[in-house]
């Protein structure tokens, strides 16, 4: 049931107050690092053919960046409401699951086994890995009887995940690539290019498109699959189409940031306190309140301790354990 000022305030209010709050982050994210600019920089970079050392700045390091960050966060919130909405699991998140574990050791393999691997190669292989994933910890979560619940599926998840990682570890050790690696599961946007963003902006825009086609579908499934075969939907189906998108969002964000785990999990549980159950609400909102909260993470991460830079994982961290433990605290009773 939605709360009381949900019902006040509409949907369309709330998704402009969210947009508007967006776009002054990513001013002030690109505004904000080690180097000194402004404003006035910014949108000089942003609507004319200006040169300067400060514009070029901008123009090739910080906004690549920040779209990168944009992207990320969007395409992490909406699997992890996905995922949630699906499985019918609070604690569901693409980097609790086995998700961003599989594409982590999958993204290793690929740069041992192929060294001269494009970045094209690298994506393809994020996305393998992270169905890999999945279907472990999925498949580990149905091998006992009423195997789904939330509180084995995040223990399948944890133990996969740790398997997965040390497969990334043992595989960088024994080819001798494990500096290689690092640099690609760090966490982290930086050195984010255009080139980069050309080659997975597809994928995340193809997989937030059908996301939000499915919302409807979503919205029923995630309360009762047996209301969702009674109206006449194809729950198989729908699942199988979910889950490529998931697959399809977290590999393209793996192989552009690394591991990134609780955007999946928290973005949802804060846009549902705003915008209530029904998720051809939520998911547009999570689009907008996860590229948010990735961009303050990142400004965060690039001037707490400037000119040096804390990684963008070690801040989500930080926020999102406690909120983790919120969570679980607030969901334990529906544990079975």
């Amino acid at each position: 049931m939605m709360k009381e000022d949900q019902r006040i305030i509409p949907f369309v209010y709330k998704l402009i107050a969210a947009i508007v709050l967006f776009l002054i982050m990513f001013i002030a994210a690109c505004v904000f690092g080690a180097a000194d600019t402004t404003v006035k920089d910014v949108w000089l970079a942003l609507t004319s053919d200006a040169k300067g050392e400060k514009i070029s700045l901008i123009r090739e390091i910080r906004l690549p960046r920040e779209v990168g960050a944009v992207l990320v966060g969007a395409a992490l919130a909406v699997s992890g409401a996905i995922m949630q909405g699906v499985t019918r699991n609070p604690l569901a998140d693409p980097g609790l699951l086995g998700l961003t574990a599989g594409a982590n050791a999958a993204l290793a393999l690929a740069v041992s086994l192929i060294p001269a691997a494009n970045y094209y190669t690298i994506m393809v292989a994020c996305f393998i890995g992270a169905a890999v994933g999945s279907i472990m910890v999925f498949g580990i979560g149905a091998v006992k009887k009423g195997g789904f619940s939330p509180f084995r599926i995040v223990l399948a998840g944890a133990a996969v995940s740790a398997f997965l990682y040390a497969v990334a570890e043992g595989v960088g050790i024994y080819f001798n690539t494990s500096k290689d690696v690092s640099m690609w599961t760090a966490g982290g946007l930086i050195g984010t290019s255009w080139i980069q963003l050309q080659m997975i902006a597809p994928f995340i825009g193809i997989g937030l498109l059908i996301a939000l086609l499915f919302s409807r579908q979503l919205t029923i499934l995630s309360l009762n699959e047996e209301v969702a075969v009674g109206l006449g939907q194809k729950t198989t189906q729908i699942k199988a189409i979910l889950f490529i998108v998931i697959i399809l969002l977290t590999g393209a964000a793996v192989a552009l940031v690394g591991n990134m785990a609780f955007i999946g999990l928290m973005i949802p549980h804060i846009v549902r306190s705003i915008v209530g159950t029904d998720y051809r609400l939520i998911l547009p909102m999570s689009v907008v309140v996860g590229a948010t909260f990735m961009l303050l993470a990142d400004t965060v991460g690039r001037t707490i301790h400037a000119p040096y830079e804390t990684p963008v994982t070690a801040i989500v961290a930080i926020i999102g354990l406690p909120f983790f433990l919120f969570i679980v605290n607030k969901e334990g009773r529906t544990f079975s």
